[in-house]
């Protein structure tokens, strides 16, 4: 049997919080159905950051129990930045956390106004007390390659952020591209580093195709062993606070790179693409991925065989 891979789709949360147009929380619960209609069982569905500072999620606390009752299988994972941001979410019956904590410390004081000590002793603080309430944890390492102000990040760095997350006990790593500034070669090395002090298992990887790299960065993670991968349908995304970060790396060219490769994913790329178009009505913009006009046409010719007279 082919090998899974476990894909979440971050379109909801990491896709949204940079839009010009902001979508109302009818049309998000419309996007997530049209993932789960795909076979998508895990997202990332929203923040509760201020809304001041991100104002396309200040819906959060709407959103989450909405997806509950609709959804009840899916794994709906929040981004929180601190403990308040936990509370919020608890309130609101999140299942699953995320912090996010910037190898740098440029980073850290422009995406949560926090140094990188403080801002690993809050991921910390939160992670505990995310356990304590009976929820389940991601740690994001972001800029984990590149920082948009301090440059390369040192791979050390990235060792250190993450050993300390999976010494705290969260239950995924999450090594993140975010300005889309990997290589494979890249990609290759730090994870031959990650995997002596964090199980492969407890690792993710965050791509983004800045750079058009994103699928070669995804095989080069396949081949190091990852198995847990972010992406975003249509490409959605990047984040506000980083200069430079492009659009996510697309859950259909991940989907197809990994299925041809003899790899399964359990999703279908038909489903997908009704979710691309979805969203590209909704944002009033073109969508997708580098393989999707390839993947329109083939789905064209499908359609138009089976309308064929017998």
């Amino acid at each position: 049997m082919a090998e899974t891979i476990s894909i979440t789709d971050v379109s909801p949360r990491d896709g949204l919080q940079n839009q010009t147009v902001h979508l109302s929380t009818e049309d998000k619960l419309e996007l997530i159905a049209r993932l789960v209609a795909a076979g998508v069982n895990s997202v990332e569905a929203t923040s509760f950051v201020t809304p001041k500072a991100v104002p396309q999620m200040a819906d959060a606390g709407e959103l989450v129990p909405r997806i509950s009752a609709r959804f009840p299988q899916l794994r709906t994972s929040v981004l929180v930045p601190n403990l308040k941001g936990l509370e919020r979410a608890h309130a609101a019956g999140a299942q699953e956390v995320a912090v996010v904590l910037s190898a740098t410390e440029t980073m850290n004081r422009k995406n949560i106004n926090m140094g990188l000590d403080e801002a690993t002793e809050v991921s910390a603080q939160t992670v505990l007390a995310a356990h304590d309430k009976g929820l389940r944890t991601r740690a994001y390492v972001a800029v984990a390659f590149e920082c948009p102000f301090e440059g390369k990040t040192p791979l050390a760095e990235v060792v250190r952020l993450a050993t300390r997350m999976h010494a705290t006990g969260a239950g995924e790593i999450v090594i993140a591209d975010t300005i889309g500034a990997a290589s494979p070669q890249k990609v290759r090395a730090l994870f031959a580093a990650l995997r002596d002090v964090v199980p492969m298992d407890r690792l993710a990887v965050h791509l983004h195709d800045t750079r058009g790299l994103g699928a070669a960065n995804a095989w080069a993670a396949l081949e190091a062993g990852v198995r847990r991968f972010d992406a975003s349908v249509g490409g959605i995304g990047g984040c506000p606070f980083a200069p430079g970060a492009a659009g996510n790396l697309a859950t259909e060219d991940l989907v197809l790179m990994a299925e041809t490769s003899g790899f399964t994913t359990g999703l279908s790329l038909d489903a997908l693409l009704d979710a691309v178009d979805f969203a590209e009505q909704q944002l009033r913009r073109p969508l997708g991925g580098r393989s999707s006009a390839w993947l329109r046409r083939q789905r064209d010719k499908r359609l138009a065989a089976e309308l064929q007279p017998a």
